[in-house]
């Protein structure tokens, strides 16, 4: 037999509150369930589960609540030998963004290096804030994606520095709900590359039918969901602080796959009119950065009802 602790939390990165009844159900490889039942507690600890030695013992573990958007984990490969946790998130059906962290002048303390890429070019910072407040406010979605992949790639070390680090000029008139676009350092390019024969990214092929223009693209293939790419459009240059820069476009996927991905994210999206939503890339990659055991995934926002 072996054992699970399901911890569930909200959009503000805490506890659910336990006046929220959990629907908790846990799934074995063979897909019979082995327990299906409501929780008063954000943590539950299931014992006696069922230990098979085979495929079996990949559980699937599904968590759903009145007034809450289902979320799950699978594989969870449960032994006899080791406890396994599994935190998931789930976030209000109505659900808002709260941007008080996020505030400029907030953002000038806690993030001096973001304030900069923003502000790169203006004489002040003032019409970059002014930007940014009106992002904040007519268009909180774009705000939301960017803080997601910018926060994402603070945590992304390539041979030399974190990606963030080579983002030089936003391009305001280009930022969009589900990716932005920037002038960034050349080198970030062959940073990326070396980062890739190293497993860290992989390369899409194909790139121009996604990415129109592009001459190369390379996913992130460090979690199952919610992974940034960077996707480089090496004609379009420029000099930025005497640096030679390429357009890059950074983004981040629902899902890992490149099939998955076309089938399940781009051919929808095309037909429905829609853009990846960045409430779902932020509870993908907040569950996907505690199952990987990293540091909280924790842009400077949160969601709530």
């Amino acid at each position: 037999m072996a054992s699970m602790m399901v911890n569930v939390f909200d959009g503000t990165r805490r506890p659910m509150p336990q006046t929220v009844s959990l629907l908790i159900r846990i799934l074995d490889g063979n897909q019979k369930t082995i327990s299906s039942d409501f929780h008063p507690a954000p943590s539950v600890h299931f014992t006696d589960l069922p230990f098979y030695d085979n495929l079996g013992d990949n559980y699937t573990v599904i968590v759903s609540a009145d007034g809450y958007l289902q979320a799950g984990f699978t594989p969870v490969k449960i032994s006899p030998q080791i406890l396994q946790t599994v935190d998931l998130m789930l976030l209000p059906k109505n659900a808002g963004f709260n941007f008080s962290q996020a505030r400029w002048e907030v953002l000038a303390n806690n993030h001096p290096r973001l304030v900069q890429f923003l502000s790169h070019g203006e004489s002040t910072d003032h019409p970059a804030r002014d930007r940014y407040e009106d992002l904040m406010e007519r268009r909180p979605a774009f705000l939301a994606a960017f803080l997601n992949i910018t926060t994402a790639m603070q945590s992304i070390f390539l041979p030399q520095g974190a990606a963030l680090e080579y983002f030089k000029q936003l391009l305001w008139d280009e930022l969009q709900q589900d990716r932005f676009f920037a002038y960034a350092d050349r080198a970030l390019v062959d940073q990326v590359k070396l980062a890739a024969e190293h497993g860290v990214f992989e390369p899409e092929p194909g790139s121009g039918l996604f990415h129109p223009g592009a001459t190369s693209s390379y996913k992130q293939v460090q979690f199952g969901e919610a992974n940034v790419q960077f996707t480089f459009h090496e004609n379009d240059t420029c000099q930025l602080d005497g640096v030679p820069c390429a357009k890059v476009e950074a983004d981040m996927d629902y899902y890992r796959d490149l099939a998955a991905h076309a089938l399940l994210e781009v051919i929808p999206n095309e037909l429905l009119g829609r853009r990846t939503e960045p409430k779902t890339v932020y509870m993908l990659r907040w569950i996907a950065g505690r199952r990987a055991g990293l540091p909280e995934f924790d842009p400077p926002y949160t969601i709530e009802g």
